[in-house]
């Protein structure tokens, strides 16, 4: 009697005060379930089943009976009296209505779906309106429901005459109820002023508080969990686009259904179903159209896939603008199904892979849940309002996380229940306890290549490289960081080759001059060696790799003594530049001479200015008080590079400008796919030796064997084509690739094919200038195709390419290309 006192005293002291009712409505005949069935009671209070038919009505009150819902099937009267925690209701069809719909030859869902796409401009407040503003209260939060869980004991049952263990009851569900009984797992809340001016929709945070951290996770603020508007063509559901179901394109991607009408704001709805009709993992869900102006008065948009997503928003209507404004939003995501682990959030939250035994153990992440509450209060409609700093989608304001609880009380609908208090106070515990921020401060420098060491970030590219000129490469290096100084910043490395045994080195400093625009004045000194042709963009981002695959195969380069003086800036919206001046002694470490102006020149002196900028329209911005931060990328992402000789400045030896430009894009597909384009040009004016010409990336070996070529293969360069093979006064090439979802063939052998074609036309101006090295010109353009066969097991992977087209080699076996690859997964 003991152990069953025991358990009895657990099972008693997990029961609630609310009610619940639970269960699950399906067509009594198919036995399908019917998706946004109407639960309701006698006084009112209603829920709607989800799209598997199940729903949860909580209550504060133990009800009589339930009423059940649907159109075309007969309504079903539920007792509640019965000693059940899940009721399975079957609806039986209505045969009038069945006859009704079957000798009908138009869907009247989708003449009102017509009439409601038509008027979607007049009823769109962003489109409606010529300005508003309001503020909001968002509060997001992980948990799980207690209820949900069983709450069972660590209990060893043992056989009293042979003592063999018949079973055991873990307690892993016990612990985690115990937990998700005081607190949630996780609880951010944010105060933001949303201000449109057409066409421009601004937030501005005023106030941000996130459990655990001193200074809030920036990327998490800017993280897309559903549309602003339903209005728009495509709906974004936790940062997946899908077609609108009230777009121009819509009657050919959803079928609607009328389900009912009810009333909001006093005014008639009617309740339209819509379903995707080309792809399983399409969006469905419920609009509620006002009757009289056709407007959103309601929706709900969900995803049934690997997490089942749902989004819903509500509306107020306004009599003087006769429209409906969005006052309130809700997300929430559960787990879905899947055989592998899905990870949201860049891996903050994991939900567990499914087990396919019936009877298997439930993780975690089977209870877990994320959910996102936005109330929208203080609404002013067509005031007076100017925009500033219109080109940042997300503004921070440097007091936001600082606010008292003053602040808190003001602007929160409810007060804090006692599970969301313990929350705060037990997430701020631990994470000042295990040093969590400080950890993930240091995991984000060590992402980038950095070690942090105090004041002092040390750069990991500079420890060990290898390379046919120098050899192994030793060195070390870095910059310091905010603990030295947020307005100043020195940086500098040392590195020895041991084959060419000399020693590099690279010296500079600057100065913060603009904390809005991130803008710094600086200068360097650089003795070191570089590729000989290679294309750079000043302004591309500082790439960390534990492995640079084409420096290995590279035995031409020259050494260059380089100051410079630089601006480093973000003032221009949406766009990063570097303005440069730098003036180059430069030696060639190779056979080479160059005629300039019927001068030879063995050694030469240039002096440039420069102007490289990237430039991002599609991608969104945040300003925090640590500067600008691109938290929505978007493509395509443009490039441009201007470099223009100064005539008579500092012993400049040659007149001359270049030009280079690029072009990025990529394309996500809901079926895990991705497309990416990239296309790359330069252009020469005037007379440039062959150092500071274009070579177009190469990175095959010369070498007669298939075998002794086989490398590791680059990113975006041309694998069949040699080292030193083509040169370019001006060239252009373009890359296509594709790459489609991870297959798994066995267990840990689960590759990513990618399709992949490069191609590239060039020419050589006054070839003649150039002595001492043998080429080709890229007259007639040089083609390649392959495929990668990526991340077949832990990281590494096999690539084919084929070299054809007018450059094609007249052995079959050197147009071939085998690489060995490797991609990096640290989980960021």
């Amino acid at each position: 009697m003991k152990p069953l006192l025991i358990i009895f005293l657990f099972f008693t002291l997990s029961l609630q005060a609310q009610f619940q009712v639970n269960g699950i409505v399906k067509d009594a005949e198919t036995k399908k379930a019917l998706p946004f069935a109407t639960i309701s009671t006698e006084n009112g209070k209603a829920t709607l089943s989800d799209v598997d038919g199940k729903f949860s009505l909580t209550l504060s009150f133990q009800p009589e009976i339930i009423k059940v819902s649907y159109v075309g099937y007969t309504t079903q009267t539920i007792s509640i009296f019965e000693n059940k925690t899940f009721f399975s209701i079957s609806l039986l069809p209505e045969i009038d209505t069945l006859k009704e719909v079957v000798l009908s030859n138009e869907n009247p869902a989708n003449t009102i779906i017509k009439q409601v796409i038509r008027r979607r401009d007049a009823n769109n407040p962003e489109k409606k309106l010529k300005t508003f503003q309001y503020k909001t209260y968002n509060k997001l939060l992980v948990s799980a429901n207690p209820d949900s869980i069983s709450g069972k004991i660590d209990t060893l049952f043992v056989d009293v005459v042979t003592k063999d263990k018949i079973a055991k009851i873990d307690s892993a569900e016990y612990k985690f109820k115990k937990i998700i009984d005081k607190q949630h797992l996780f609880l951010t809340e944010k105060v933001s002023q949303f201000q449109f001016e057409k066409p421009i929709l601004k937030e501005t945070i005023i106030g941000t508080k996130m459990a655990g951290f001193k200074e809030p996770i920036y990327e998490l603020l800017g993280f897309s969990l559903q549309s602003s508007s339903v209005y728009d063509d495509k709906y974004e559901l936790f940062e997946t686009k899908y077609i609108s179901p009230i777009s121009n394109k819509a009657l050919k991607e959803y079928r609607y259904k009328i389900l009912d009408t009810t009333h909001i704001s006093n005014r008639e709805v009617i309740v339209i179903y819509f379903k995707n009709k080309i792809t399983r993992k399409g969006l469905e869900g419920l609009l509620y159209v006002d009757k009289e102006n056709l407007a959103i008065a309601k929706a709900v948009m969900r995803i049934r896939s690997v997490l089942n997503i749902t989004g819903q928003h509500e509306f107020d209507f306004l009599p003087e603008e006769n429209l409906w404004f969005p006052m309130h939003k809700n997300f929430k995501i559960v787990k879905g199904k899947s055989k592998e682990p899905t990870a949201i959030l860049n891996g903050r939250i994991e939900f567990a892979a499914e087990n396919d035994e019936s009877d298997s153990k439930k993780n975690v992440s089977d209870f877990t849940y994320l959910t996102s509450e936005m109330e929208v209060y203080d609404l002013k409609i067509n005031n007076d309002l100017k925009i500033r700093k219109s080109s940042i989608a997300i503004e921070v304001k440097p007091n936001a996380n600082n606010r008292d609880d003053v602040f808190w009380n003001e602007n929160r609908k409810d007060s804090l229940d006692l599970r969301s208090q313990r929350t705060y106070v037990v997430l701020d515990s631990v994470v000042t306890k295990e040093k969590i921020e400080k950890k993930i401060k240091f995991g984000r420098k060590i992402i980038n290549g950095y070690l942090p060491f105090g004041p002092f970030d040390f750069d990991l590219r500079y420890l060990l490289s290898y390379n046919n000129y120098e050899g192994f490469r030793l060195g070390i290096g870095g910059v310091t960081n905010e603990q030295f100084s947020r307005r100043f910043r020195l940086e500098g490395y040392s590195a020895y080759g041991l084959k060419d045994e000399d020693t590099k080195y690279h010296l500079g400093g600057a100065i913060r001059v603009g904390n809005f625009s991130n803008s710094w004045i600086g200068g360097t000194f650089t003795d070191d060696v570089r590729e000989i042709a290679s294309t750079n963009f000043a302004i591309d981002k500082r790439v960390f790799k534990l492995y640079d695959p084409r420096p290995i195969n590279i035995s031409t380069f020259y050494n260059h003594q380089t100051w410079r003086a630089y601006i480093q800036t973000k003032i221009i919206p949406k766009t990063e530049s570097i303005w440069q001046i730098t003036q180059s002694d430069i030696t060639p470490l190779f056979d080479y001479t160059f005629i300039y102006e019927d001068k030879i020149y063995r050694r030469f002196t240039m002096t440039s200015a420069m102007v490289s900028i990237q430039w991002n329209p599609f991608s969104d911005y945040m300003q925090t008080p640590n500067g600008k931060i691109e938290f929505e990328k978007r493509y395509p992402k443009f490039t441009f590079q201007f470099t223009k000789s100064l005539s008579n400045f500092f012993n400049n030896d040659f007149e001359f400008s270049k030009i280079d430009a690029r072009i990025d894009y990529e394309k996500k597909y809901l079926n895990g796919q991705k497309s990416a384009v990239l296309v790359q040009g330069g252009y020469v004016f005037g007379s440039l030796p062959l150092t500071h010409l274009y070579n177009t990336s190469p990175n095959n070996l010369t070498k007669d064997n298939l075998l002794q070529r086989i490398t590791i293969a680059g990113k975006n360069s041309f694998e069949t084509m040699y080292f030193n093979e083509f040169f370019s006064s001006e060239f252009v090439m373009l890359q296509f690739k594709h790459g489609f979802k991870r297959v798994e063939l066995f267990k840990k052998v689960k590759p990513s094919l990618v399709l992949v074609t490069r191609m590239a036309w060039g020419n050589m101006k006054n070839p003649e200038n150039h002595i001492g090295i043998e080429y080709k010109t890229l007259n007639e353009g040089f083609f390649e195709s392959g495929i990668e066969l990526n991340q077949i097991y832990k990281g590494f992977g096999l690539t084919g390419f084929y070299r054809y087209g007018p450059n094609q080699l007249s052995r079959l076996e050197d147009n071939i290309a085998i690489k060995l690859s490797f991609v990096l997964d640290l989980g960021f």
